[in-house]
């Protein structure tokens, strides 16, 4: 490329630059937080999100080598790191969802409450997430102990993801719940909403393509397998035109409930305690308690 070469590049380049800042392309883009705050950081959140794993399950991940007689004192400073970094980007969470763009101002002491209210659940979040992984052990023939589905399954991977994104959610913390679930999607294929209220002893056997709504309600003991999907069966609409927010939409499980790879079920409805849904079933009415549907006898009804 020769020195004329380089002009008309230039040229060029300056005609897209000036295509992009237009007021007519970049009013459709921008965004402006209250008190013009930095977005979240997805590089930031991903090593938060590290620490309360090694804060969980200490030995299993991290680089550092944990003894038991120390402990508290790694789990202090894990959690003082955590808590430091959690706050800021739970106020920039708060400050991209301000309205008014610079009226927001107790965005910070919002950040560092949303974040202590986080850490005061951690441990119950530990305690279901124990319950998940015995529930993954005893679930799959091919798990070798609890320990080998924490490190390695897909399923314990998104639920530590989900626990902690719930908590934050069921807090009002906007954005940050979100980005959360959508950093286990990306990686497991599995598809949680941060609302969705799963109780204890759950998992997802394979997991990829498994699709849960905001307004689902799992019991105690249920276990899904890959291609599930809990979703809508409508959206319903306001008189404008927009989709209505925040309206029970999809489905309650019971206890005890297991769904076959690839079933649909669709709707505010409720799968009764013990029912089985068979694989590839498309359901749309509740199921009775300790029912067997299959795909013959969904086709027959």
């Amino acid at each position: 490329m020769d020195l004329n070469d380089d002009y008309l590049a230039m040229r060029r380049l300056g005609e897209v630059s000036k295509a992009l800042c237009h007021p007519t392309s970049l009013d459709s883009v921008w965004h402006r937080t209250a008190m013009d705050s930095p977005m979240p950081s997805l590089t930031t959140l991903d090593e938060i999100m590290g620490r309360l794993r090694v804060a969980l399950f200490p030995g299993f991940f991290g680089t550092a080598k944990v003894w038991r007689e120390s402990i508290g004192y790694h789990v202090s400073a894990n959690l003082d790191s955590i808590y430091r970094l959690l706050s800021e980007q739970i106020r920039r969470g708060y400050c991209f969802a301000c309205s008014t763009g610079d009226s927001c101002r107790d965005c910070d002491l919002r950040g560092k409450e949303a974040a202590m209210q986080l850490l005061d659940e951690l441990p119950r979040i530990r305690e279901l997430l124990v319950s998940d992984a015995q529930a993954g052990y005893e679930g799959d023939p091919a798990a070798t102990s609890p320990g080998e589905t924490i490190f390695c399954y897909p399923s314990m991977y998104t639920m530590i993801h989900h626990r902690i994104a719930h908590v934050l959610y069921k807090n009002k913390v906007p954005l940050i719940p979100r980005i959360i679930s959508e950093m286990a999607h990306s990686r497991t294929g599995i598809d949680i909403h941060p609302g969705a209220q799963i109780d204890e002893c759950f998992f997802i056997d394979h997991g990829t393509g498994v699709v849960i709504g905001e307004t689902c309600i799992i019991g105690k003991h249920c276990r899904l397998y890959q291609g599930v999907t809990l979703g809508a069966l409508s959206f319903p609409k306001n008189e404008d035109g927009t989709l209505m927010k925040g309206n029970l939409r999809h489905p309650i499980l019971e206890d005890n409930v297991t769904v076959y790879a690839g079933a649909t079920i669709l709707g505010r409805i409720t799968v009764g305690a013990g029912a089985v849904i068979g694989g590839n079933v498309w359901v749309t009415t509740d199921v009775p308690p300790r029912a067997r549907l299959t795909q013959e006898k969904a086709h027959r009804e």
